[in-house]
């Protein structure tokens, strides 16, 4: 599957009116001040995330001590 049509193709269809149409609702819906504390908690998540998958990324690419350990017994 060609990865570079897919982004224009989910969100060519969208113009300026219907993304200020869009935030207009999420703003009615959500009000003014949990917006921000969605947000915060979003960034959070993705943080938290990352965080994550560098975390596993560390542990595969470190060189495995195990078998050094279980010589010396």
């Amino acid at each position: 599957m060609n990865i570079e049509c897919l982004i224009p193709c989910l969100f060519g269809g969208l113009g300026t009116g219907e993304i200020l149409l869009i935030a207009f609702v999420v703003l009615l819906l959500f009000g003014g001040k949990k917006i921000p504390e969605l947000m915060k908690g979003l960034g959070k998540g993705v943080r938290g995330f990352k965080q994550g998958m560098n975390e596993i990324t560390d542990e595969i690419n470190r060189p495995d001590d195990s078998g050094s350990e279980s010589k010396k017994d």
